[in-house]
């Protein structure tokens, strides 16, 4: 679904991504870990094009989107939700989901119902402004949000980040329910073990902007998390 090859990514002087090649198969959950500031919300900004690269590849279905601008890449099918979820918090909740409707391919002025199904506090709030949700809400918003164009591939930035257990769990059911029923693809950036072996199917690590581990999250032993996660 999505290939990365030979990626390499400068902030000034500071080589951030070092020869990154990544797969993301079609219709897996792939988590991406790895400590503090080794380079994974980078790579995230680098395949949605908002972030330069130096050199390589961001390969979708086998097109090179490198020269695509962000929105570009949208309507090709990607879905992000990034890290702090930047939604509008002086829109309404059914405001901030209809933004998404621009990306849509056919045409569709309304909210899709099942969204709301996934997400029964957006139907509850739909009048609320964003910025009246609790932190929860506000991550179900967002990946409602992205979730409104119908998109092939989900992308998610710490999507268990600085909410309460039970939205948390309720946000693992839909992403299992989202890849193991629906069939779409997902890629997210988690810090949270449990939650990361809960969800993901597969499994990458990057160690100082380079990738160190890519295999099966059953692969994320107590002796990787030591050698590759522990602070």
């Amino acid at each position: 679904m999505i290939e990365i090859r030979g990626l390499n990514q400068f902030y000034g002087g500071s080589h951030i991504l070092w020869d990154v090649d990544l797969s993301i198969p079609e219709g897996e959950c792939t988590v991406l870990m790895g400590r503090n500031g080794m380079g994974k919300t980078t790579l995230l900004r680098c395949l949605m094009g908002l972030v330069a690269t130096r050199s390589g590849e961001v390969l979708l279905q086998g097109r090179n989107l490198l020269d695509l601008p962000t929105s570009a890449r949208a309507r090709l099918g990607i879905g992000y939700v990034p890290q702090g979820r930047e939604i509008f918090s002086q829109l309404t909740v059914e405001e901030n989901l209809r933004t998404g409707l621009a990306v849509r391919k056919d045409g569709r002025k309304t909210v899709p119902e099942h969204i709301y199904e996934m997400f029964p506090v957006l139907k509850q709030m739909a009048k609320r402004r964003g910025g009246d949700l609790s932190g929860g809400q506000q991550q179900q918003l967002a990946i409602g949000r992205a979730l409104v164009f119908d998109p092939k591939v989900l992308i998610l930035d710490e999507p268990a980040e600085g909410i309460q257990p039970n939205i948390v769990r309720e946000i693992g059911d839909v992403i299992m329910r989202l890849n193991r029923e629906a069939g779409l693809t997902v890629l997210l950036v988690e810090q949270k073990l449990p939650f990361a072996r809960r969800v993901a199917t597969e499994l990458r690590i990057l160690d100082k902007g380079r990738l160190v581990v890519s295999g099966k999250i059953a692969e994320l032993t107590d002796h990787v998390v030591r050698q590759h996660l522990t602070v």
